[in-house]
């Protein structure tokens, strides 16, 4: 049983996050961490390479000399852009490819942190990979719409924020999905603890994705978020006790 109001909570959330990043170190879990991380390299470094030359073609090709001064806004948005957009194409990528390793960090968090005394509840392989298309395909669903909203007057002031929340939402779904099959919970069902964790969740969501924005950080940030997300969902199931929020080795 989990305890649903305890995820609730902003500061919980983000502890558990803050554990998953120092478990970045720990050598049980280094041969876990390798191929994603080489996975995300590749990936971040080829699109913005791609976005790099793609931005500038394009103000070489259609800005005349005369108006080179605009290259000073245009580069700025271009890497905004690139930030935006950036979890919604690559990042989901990047996620889709490393799914199975990281499923297995996630269970070798789960292992070390309940000291081996919790059962993994394996779902089927066609449901957690209908999962992932499920998933992904709710996402897209909605980026459309709340793309939309910049381009409606009055409205497009509160878009950014609405944006800001959706992604903070789709990166906790993400990395979330991997510890609640490790339980053996289909996508309708994490859904449901997702709405009923929504402030916890937003949380760890966000700050996950303020993460991924950032050079650097962006390459470990999918596997503390794995190792954060087990963490939250184990200590839920957890009875709260003094002994229950002790640091993790």
């Amino acid at each position: 049983m989990l305890n649903l109001p305890r995820g609730n909570n902003p500061l919980f959330a983000i502890g558990c996050l803050w554990e998953g990043a120092k478990m970045l170190t720990h050598p049980e879990l280094r041969k876990y961490l390798l191929i994603p991380l080489f996975i995300n390299m590749v990936l971040y470094t080829g699109a913005f390479v791609l976005g790099y030359h793609s931005v500038s073609a394009l103000i070489h090709s259609f800005i005349p000399d005369w108006l080179s001064w605009l290259n000073w806004i245009l580069w700025p948005l271009f890497f905004i852009s690139f930030l935006v957009i950036g979890f919604f194409t690559f990042t989901l990528f990047a996620n889709l490819i490393a799914a199975p390793y990281y499923s297995q960090l996630a269970a070798k968090t789960l292992q070390l942190i309940s000291g081996g005394s919790v059962v993994k509840a394996d779902l089927p392989w066609d449901k957690v990979f209908f999962g992932e298309l499920r998933r992904v395909g709710y996402l897209l669903l909605r980026v459309l719409p709340l793309l939309l909203l910049f381009l409606i007057p009055v409205v497009n002031l509160i878009a950014p924020l609405l944006w800001a929340v959706f992604a903070a939402w789709g990166i906790a779904m993400e990395f979330l999905a991997y510890p609640l099959e490790e339980r053996g919970m289909p996508f309708p069902e994490q859904k449901q603890f997702m709405k009923q964790t929504r402030w916890g969740v937003i949380s760890l969501g966000g700050l996950t994705g303020l993460g991924l924005t950032l050079p650097i950080v962006n390459l470990l940030m999918g596997q503390a978020a794995v190792i954060g997300a087990t963490i939250y969902v184990y200590r839920l199931a957890q009875v709260e006790s003094p002994a229950s929020d002790q640091p993790m080795a």
